[in-house]
């Protein structure tokens, strides 16, 4: 009893918390090896095209046509780290707008913004190759989902809005993950 007594005396807790972290990276690691633990490769259950759109609010542009344009390619950073270059669909731009009261017809009319003249609103849509999971579209390692931020650079321009729509265009493993993600996008 009194060796085990010293020997406990010896005992620090920096030695416990090494030793119980070794313990629990091997059981980790076991359950991972019987297929108790999904990791991260097990998860992707598809690849498929996607289609999201960024909502751009409130640009200052003074020239004649904006530099997003359909048809070329926008660099993208997704939550501040770089990404790719992108495909852009489609480009929707929109006058900075304001809704007037109209007296006699108890109704709202929506006119431009003239005290804002070159502010715009702005909808790109870019398409990519996702990996598709359980919570969603991943691109870049960054799950896309509505509401997230992502900055579009080109030569002349660098804009962040927010991914306001997402569609899942076709996937090629699978077809029920497919008609279930469609419906998710329709809700």
């Amino acid at each position: 009893m009194e060796k085990f007594k010293e020997i406990l005396k010896k005992i620090r807790p920096v030695d416990l918390i090494i030793v119980s972290g070794v313990i629990i990276a091997l059981i980790v690691g076991f359950l991972t090896a019987k297929d108790f633990r999904q990791t991260a490769s097990e998860q992707i259950e598809a690849t498929s095209k996607i289609s999201f759109q960024i909502f751009i609010r409130g640009i200052t542009y003074t020239g004649s046509d904006l530099p997003i344009k359909p048809n070329e390619k926008t660099f993208i950073s997704i939550r501040n780290v770089p990404y790719s270059d992108l495909d852009i669909v489609d480009v929707k731009i929109e006058r900075k707008k304001v809704v007037l009261p109209v007296l006699k017809a108890n109704k709202v009319m929506i006119v431009d913004d003239v005290s804002q003249a070159n502010m715009y609103d702005v909808t790109v849509t870019l398409t990519d190759t996702a990996k598709i999971t359980k919570d969603g579209a991943v691109v870049g390692g960054n799950k896309i989902k509505v509401g997230l931020p992502i900055t579009l650079e080109g030569r002349d321009y660098k804009f962040t809005g927010t991914v306001s729509d997402l569609r899942v265009m076709q996937i090629t493993d699978d077809d029920e993950l497919n008609k279930s993600l469609n419906k998710a996008d329709n809700v």
